[in-house]
C-alpha cells in the first residue's frame, strides 16, 4: 500500500507546488484577482491553500514522466482524518477510513489480484467483503497516516526544492461553475496549469499537467473547511490487521 501512495504522492506536491507555490514577494492587498498578475494569483492560492483547514481532492491521470496513472477521490483535514479512494493504473483500488489513529481500508478484487500476487486471492478469501482494520502503529498503514494529513500535504508542498518558474494568466473562465483564473508554468517540459477561484477565497480549485499538447493529468480541489466524514464500518464489518498477519 505505502509504496503506491510514494508513486503519487511527492509527484501531486511537486506539481501544485510548480505553479501555486512559485511566487515570491507578497501577496496582492486587493479583492479582485482578475486585476493581479499571474504571480500575485499563484501566491493568494498558496495563502488560501495553507489556511484550509479541509480539502476533498479528486483526480486522475500520470502525474509523473514517465509513470503510472492514478486514481483519487480523498477527504482530509489538519486532525489528520480522511475518507475515500485510492487506485493504481486500473489495477486496483482501496477504499480508504482513517479517523484518529485507526484505519479501515478495503480493496477490491483488481487489487487483491495485482498488488498482492501469489497471494491475494488467498488473503481475499479470508477477508471478504469486509475491511481491514488497524492503527497508524502497523508498518503497512504508516504510509496513509502521512497520505491522510493536510499538515503533511501542506508540508511537502513547501519542502519540494524548486527555481523560479515564469508564470502566464489566462482569461477567467468556469470549473465545475466555479469562475477561475488559469495560472500556467512550464517546469520539466510539462505545461502544469493552476485554475484559482476568482470568488471568494482564492482556493486553487484544479490542478491540469499537460506534456507533447496532450492532458495528462487532472486534479481537482473542493468541499474547503467541510468537515471529513465521520462514518466508520461496524466492527462486525472488519478483520483486524494484526489478527490477519499473525
Amino acid at each position: 500500500m505505502s509504496a503506491h501512495h510514494r508513486t503519487w504522492t511527492p509527484a501531486l506536491f511537486a506539481a501544485l507546488l510548480a505553479v501555486a507555490l512559485a511566487s515570491g514577494g507578497s501577496a496582492y492587498a486587493g479583492d479582485d484577482i482578475e486585476t493581479l498578475t499571474a504571480r500575485q494569483i499563484a501566491e493568494k492560492a498558496r495563502e488560501a491553500l495553507l489556511d484550509a483547514e479541509s480539502v476533498r481532492i479528486t483526480g486522475e491521470g500520470d502525474l509523473r514522466e514517465p509513470g503510472s496513472p492514478i486514481e483519487l477521490d480523498l477527504a482530509l483535514d489538519r486532525s489528520g482524518n480522511c475518507a475515500g479512494t485510492v487506485g493504481v493504473g486500473g489495477e486496483g483500488s482501496v477504499e480508504i477510513i482513517k479517523r484518529g489513529e485507526t484505519v479501515w481500508m478495503k480493496p477490491d478484487a483488481a487489487f487483491w489480484k495485482n498488488q498482492v500476487p501469489g497471494g491475494g486471492e488467498a488473503v481475499r478469501g479470508l477477508v471478504g467483503d469486509r475491511y481491514l482494520r488497524g492503527t497508524t502503529d502497523t508498518g503497512l498503514l504508516r504510509g496513509i497516516a502521512r497520505v491522510c494529513d493536510l499538515d503533511t500535504f501542506v508540508d511537502r508542498l513547501t519542502d519540494v526544492p524548486i527555481g523560479a518558474i515564469p508564470l502566464t494568466k489566462g482569461e477567467k473562465t468556469e470549473v465545475d461553475g466555479v469562475g477561475a483564473i488559469p495560472v500556467t508554468g512550464t517546469p520539466a517540459g510539462r505545461t502544469i496549469t493552476l485554475y484559482v477561484a476568482a470568488e471568494g477565497e482564492p482556493h486553487p480549485v484544479r490542478l491540469v499537467v499537460a506534456s507533447a499538447g496532450a492532458t495528462k493529468a487532472t486534479v481537482d480541489f473542493s468541499d474547503y473547511d467541510k468537515p471529513v466524514p465521520t462514518a466508520t464500518p461496524p466492527a462486525g464489518d472488519s478483520v483486524d490487521l494484526n489478527t490477519l498477519l499473525g
